[in-house]
């Protein structure tokens, strides 16, 4: 049977390279499937912090992933498999489409993402993909935060500040106006706002004086 698999993580947790391996994987045994991606710094490619990339199908709000799965499956004779990455990006009505070409065409869809955005949310799609999925996994392959400590949020800075509002879909470019880039930070750092270059203070325990300030309650 033909499955729905959700695997997601922080930035740096290894999502696009493993969506590359399982694409080659499955292609070098034979069979036929395509690979896809939305905002992807190089476009129209699944690429990994490793340096390693592969030509792919980019995703649109106006695609239809079902009708694009059937296509495919008609040009090539069959269809085996989707590698979708970066999903958190797709609309949640992209998602049904997914599980669609799960229930009806008997392929399997691997989607890889982000599980939530700069805000600490959940994206839209990765919320459908919990929902929908057969099966969701957390990768364990474990991005830090500058202090040393698990990462679990992404971090959107801007001229090198965190900010907490915002356009959703903004992929990181050192050299737009102003400046935005994502840093993995820790959960205590992402509510404080605190970077590396900001002094950590700590008590005689070691452990960090945290005053817990939602983004909700600032200024």
């Amino acid at each position: 049977m033909a499955e729905l698999r959700f695997s997601f993580g922080t930035m740096g947790s290894g999502k696009s390279t493993l969506a590359l391996q399982i694409n080659h994987n499955l292609a070098s045994r034979g069979l036929r499937g395509a690979l896809l991606t939305q905002l992807d710094r190089q476009l129209a490619r699944v690429s990994s912090q490793l340096g390693v990339s592969a030509a792919a199908i980019d995703v649109t709000p106006e695609t239809d992933l079902f009708e694009l799965a059937r296509n495919i499956a008609v040009r090539e004779g069959s269809l085996s498999f989707l590698v979708c990455d970066e999903t958190q990006f797709y609309l949640p009505s992209q998602i049904e489409q997914l599980a669609r070409v799960v229930d009806s065409l008997q392929a399997d869809v691997y989607a890889f993402g982000l599980l939530t955005d700069f805000r600490g949310r959940l994206f839209p799609g990765s919320a459908r993909l919990l929902e929908l999925s057969d099966h969701c996994q957390e990768l364990q392959v474990e991005a830090r935060c500058w202090c040393g400590r698990r990462a679990t949020h992404n971090a959107r800075l801007v001229d090198g500040e965190q900010v907490y509002e915002g356009e959703l879909m903004v992929v990181d470019d050192p050299e737009r106006a102003p400046e935005v880039r994502y840093e993995l930070r820790c959960r205590v750092h992402w509510h404080q706002g605190k970077g590396p270059q900001m002094a950590l203070h700590l008590d005689d325990d070691s452990v960090p004086v945290v005053e817990s300030v939602l983004p909700a309650e600032r200024s």
